[in-house]
């Protein structure tokens, strides 16, 4: 079923796990994701990131994600990841998603209440809730990490913009690690209980699985992974058979990779059976 980002986060918040976030591409990717959170009986997150709603990509897959979630017997929200602007945003609302990230993390504090608080008001008016960032999560390929979030903004953030969730910079990034982060898990907990609101890790393929968990317990209600879903369903591309011609058959183990990988950040993220 198509619910709101409010929805799901509630069941986060309430049964104390984190909702995998994971984003899609096309049809593939959407039917493995959700086809995992079916089997698992897990409330998920499913969405897209910004660029595909600059170009015309946004156009085609979201119709996919809405009717898929439509269809399925479990919650699913359909998101806009790290939303560059008010473009991006008209167009994933136009669409059909029923949740909406911002990430204006590159300004100053100021300007970023004041744009993100924009956004917020906008998507009221159509019902939608949205997700912030504060302290930037750049890329692994970065020369140097941004500053992390400081409660104390993260505080006046959140009172300030209405924020339903808050994206945090606590040691993760875009990509793939060269090695593996180590997470500011104190940070987590110190933001969590100051702002009381549900927090969201970004940069979450390859961070380990015990980071990770920790991070649940301190406050993490929002897990997003994008580049290992690229991976499960590319790797999987690159080792099929030239000899299927049909592209529904060649496909189909690459939606079974997928899915398999959605399983398994589904479980470790405690979402299993919380639908």
């Amino acid at each position: 079923m198509l619910v709101s980002f409010k929805e799901v986060l509630d069941i986060a918040k309430e049964k104390n796990f984190a909702l995998p976030a994971f984003n899609v591409y096309n049809m593939e990717t959407t039917m493995g994701i959700i086809g995992a959170a079916e089997e698992a009986k897990a409330p998920i997150i499913v969405q897209s990131y910004s660029r595909l709603f600059t170009n015309e990509e946004g156009y085609y897959v979201s119709p996919i994600v809405i009717a898929a979630a439509k269809k399925a017997s479990v919650p699913i929200c359909f998101h806009l990841d790290h939303g560059a602007g008010l473009t991006e945003v008209t167009r994933a609302l136009c669409y059909g998603a029923t949740g909406i990230m911002i990430d204006k993390s590159a300004l100053d504090l100021e300007e970023n209440i004041a744009e993100t608080k924009k956004i917020v008001d906008m998507c009221a008016a159509v019902g939608v809730q949205v997700e912030g960032e504060l302290g930037h999560v750049g890329s692994v390929n970065d020369d140097h990490m941004c500053e992390y979030t400081k409660v104390d903004e993260a505080v006046r953030f959140v009172k300030e913009t209405g924020v339903d969730a808050l994206a945090v910079m606590v040691g993760t990034a875009h990509g793939r690690y060269k090695q593996a982060p180590v997470l500011d898990i104190q940070r987590i907990k110190d933001i969590y209980e100051a702002t009381g609101t549900a927090l969201v890790l970004h940069g979450g393929s390859g961070v380990p699985d015990d980071q990770l968990t920790a991070a649940i317990d301190a406050g993490i209600r929002k897990i997003n992974f994008g580049t290992d879903v690229c991976y499960a369903f590319l790797d999987q591309v690159f080792e099929t058979s030239r000899e299927f011609v049909g592209i529904d058959m060649f496909m189909k183990d690459a939606i079974k990779n997928v899915k398999e990988f959605a399983l398994g950040k589904i479980k470790l993220l405690g979402a299993e059976g919380k639908a």
